[in-house]
């Protein structure tokens, strides 16, 4: 997939900007704060119907201004084009439509244009908690099966039932306690069948990544852990009811489902210097790309690179940088605050690229000679 042109009206600190895109590189060069990342919001948000870093809508809509708009002018890996728009107004429901045909189910546009982020906040992954790694596995299986996306929020609505009658201070009515788990249990199964498929799937794309970008320094691995693991999970949600209801949420099922990221054997999190996580993270989210690229047949995700080469020895930014200018690598979107790591992308790119510098919202595209 190409973002070949976006318009940006009154998104967060960017009041309008319309710019014409290269097929491969573009890159963004600005100080911290002057809207280099609410422009990759913008496009992340044209992907998955919200931004990637504010689940409040309103609150990404420019100060003093009443609405937002974001339109992208796409084409697939066919030629065929393809057009989103996104409208917001205060006090009232957004609009998404595709080809000015607006969808009935937000959740129908999830995946049309895969998309791979990658910010400095991604180090969350390791030193944060399992919800985190969760939302990971989360977002990479919604972009191909949609089938994930129905059981996941069947499985949080009877999440949210249940927990609802455990906080109830009178008993609850236990036919109706056990309809909720049976629903918990039924599409909790389904979601740990899909989530253990994938990461058996996802591991040697991770490790193939790692690898190179380390030089083979290292070895990682990932095991994926949850309570479905331990039986069947109606049995396992159901043992420890008394408990349960003794704190007022639901202690077991796949909402504590945890990835665990190991180095050389060992939990990443307690062994993981800063640029080994880094790269652990940086290989996590280009082995999502690669596997994107391969299961979602029709088109090539989008890649965003926001700000990635801090705390990164001069070995790793080199393999990064012949990394992302491979053929197998489609559009891609870069920041950062100088031009050293950009200018060392850019020498070594066969491809046409655009630079873009960004001052106070405000996005100009510098022309070189």
């Amino acid at each position: 997939m190409i973002l070949d042109n976006i318009s940006i009206i009154n998104y967060k600190n960017i009041k309008q900007a319309s710019i014409a895109l290269s097929p491969k590189i573009n890159c963004f060069i600005g100080h911290n704060g002057e809207g280099k990342t609410n422009f990759l919001d913008a496009v992340y948000y044209l992907s998955f119907c919200r931004s990637s870093n504010n689940p409040i809508d309103s609150q990404i809509i420019c100060h003093g201004e009443d609405f937002l708009m974001l339109e992208g002018n796409y084409s697939h890996d066919d030629g065929a084009p393809e057009q989103i728009t996104c409208g917001i107004k205060r006090g009232q429901k957004k609009v998404i439509k595709r080809n000015k045909k607006a969808y009935k189910r937000l959740s129908e546009h999830i995946g049309l244009i895969p998309m791979v982020l990658v910010t400095p906040q991604d180090t969350n992954l390791i030193e944060g908690g399992s919800d985190a790694r969760r939302h990971f596995m989360d977002m990479v299986i919604s972009q191909y099966d949609h089938t994930y996306m129905e059981a996941l929020a069947n499985c949080n609505k009877a999440l949210q039932q249940r927990n609802a009658l455990l906080k109830m201070e009178e008993e609850p009515d236990a036919s109706l306690m056990e309809i909720w788990e049976h629903e918990m249990a039924r599409n909790g199964e389904i979601l740990f069948a899909k989530r253990t498929a994938f990461i058996e799937e996802f591991i040697p794309y991770f490790q193939r990544i790692y690898e190179t970008i380390s030089g083979g320094s290292e070895k990682v691995s990932l095991n994926y852990i949850s309570h479905c693991q331990r039986g069947r999970l109606i049995d396992v949600i159901q043992r420890d009811r008394f408990k349960d209801r003794a704190v007022g949420y639901s202690l077991h099922g796949v909402h504590r489902d945890d990835i665990e990221m190991l180095l050389d054997g060992f939990n990443m999190k307690h062994e993981g210097s800063q640029g080994q996580n880094k790269t652990l993270v940086l290989s996590l989210k280009m082995a999502q790309f690669e596997f994107l690229r391969r299961t979602i047949s029709q088109t090539t995700p989008l890649l965003l690179l926001d700000d990635i080469f801090d705390k990164l020895d001069a070995r790793r930014v080199e393999q990064i940088v012949k990394l992302v200018s491979g053929d197998e690598y489609g559009q891609i979107f870069i920041t950062d605050t100088n031009r050293d790591h950009l200018d060392n992308i850019l020498s070594s790119c066969k491809f046409g690229y655009k630079l873009f510098y960004v001052e106070d919202g405000d996005i100009k595209e510098k022309n070189e000679e």
